[in-house]
């Protein structure tokens, strides 16, 4: 596994919002409700370039973990686990002690991440009732939920 390099990760801004939907798009990951929850997104870029990005959906405690994207050209070298892990850390100060997922390709890496697959119809209201559970994600989408790391 080839390292990223000279790369940064930083909070999503307002401007960011098109190139991250078409690296959504790219990736057949919904890119229809991301904006409003833009405040809880990072993303990793190449120069000007985004290469990466994640984000979470905060209701509470609970929190739908998202869009965790990786450009192409730049997956297998550690750029999601690194996102995930920048998240998670952002993600104590939202007062984040939940997370829940949904994922139609990504099931084994978040496995490896200490996520659990859960019963859909678990998630709390808050979560159950996203656009992400009740339209955007299809019925044979693996729920997977975990406690926030820490660290």
């Amino acid at each position: 596994m080839d390292p990223v390099v000279d790369f940064s990760i930083a909070a999503a801004a307002p401007d960011d919002a098109a190139a991250l939907a078409g690296l959504l798009r790219a990736a057949d990951l919904p890119a229809e409700d991301f904006s409003p929850h833009l405040a809880h997104f990072l993303v990793a870029r190449q120069g000007d370039r985004l290469i990466g990005a994640v984000g979470a959906e905060v209701y509470g405690a609970a929190a739908l973990l998202r869009s965790l994207v990786v450009a192409p050209e730049h997956r297998g070298r550690g750029l999601g686990a690194m996102l995930l892990r920048r998240l998670e850390q952002a993600a104590g100060a939202w007062g984040v002690q939940r997370w829940w997922l949904l994922t139609t390709t990504a099931e084994a890496f978040f496995r490896q991440h200490g996520f659990i697959v859960t019963a859909r119809n678990a998630a709390p209201a808050a979560i159950a009732t996203t656009a992400e559970f009740m339209d955007l994600c299809p019925a044979t989408a693996v729920c997977l939920s975990r406690e926030r790391r820490a660290k």
